[in-house]
């Protein structure tokens, strides 16, 4: 609707799949198909103040990116230098399939978690950048990840059909939904908390968003 849209954000070349948004400062980030992440001071008359190469994640003062090889890295955004870069180790003689599809960081614990083509979730240190934790969490590529507000539970959402809810602390899976049709072999694309209330919702190939109690 025109009378409610407040500017348009012009630079990406590609379509964009993510959006970060740091109440900080009022900035923006996004990521884009085009290879890179962009900050944006949107009320600005020149509102990209940087250009990264990656994904996205956010914290005030940093970025989590993730690359097609399967790097993670840890960016300073008032520097725009790399801070960490985290080191996944591949299994012995295994060449896995390393695209990561979903970054997300841990609200209160200096923690990345990265959900990957392969049906792994990875946990590392932001202060080491040594993975804590790999597990494989589905039966088909893990597509999106949400920490509930608390940092207790992670959610995991998957082509397989299925949501999965994590304790973090054991890393167990302590429920499991079946919440979408598989459309072309793909099924969720997003999963998300509610801030507040006991409320969470997916979004899926089979063009519905759900939300349960």
């Amino acid at each position: 609707e025109p009378n409610v849209l407040a500017g348009t954000l012009i630079a990406h070349t590609d379509a964009v799949w993510g959006l970060a948004y740091s109440g900080v400062k009022n900035h923006l980030l996004s990521c884009s198909a085009d290879g890179t992440i962009r900050l944006w001071n949107p009320p600005e008359k020149i509102p990209c103040i940087c250009t990264y190469n990656g994904e996205k994640g956010c914290d005030p003062a940093h970025m989590v990116a993730s690359f097609n090889t399967g790097n993670t890295v840890i960016y300073d955004l008032e520097t725009s230098q790399s801070v960490v870069m985290f080191s996944s180790q591949v299994e012995s003689g295994v060449q896995s399939n390393n695209h990561i599809n979903k970054v997300v960081s841990h609200p209160t614990l200096p923690v990345t978690i990265t959900a990957h083509e392969d049906r792994h979730i990875k946990f590392f240190d932001n202060k080491t950048g040594k993975m804590i934790h790999s597990m494989v969490a589905h039966l088909d590529a893990v597509t999106s990840l949400a920490v509930d507000p608390n940092g207790i539970y992670l959610m995991s959402g998957s082509h397989d059909c299925s949501i999965r809810l994590w304790n973090l602390d054991s890393k167990t899976c302590v429920q499991e939904i079946t919440a979408h049709r598989k459309k072309l072999d793909e099924s969720i694309y997003d999963v998300a908390f509610h801030p507040s209330k006991a409320y969470i919702a997916s979004a899926g190939a089979d063009a519905l968003a759900k939300v349960f109690v």
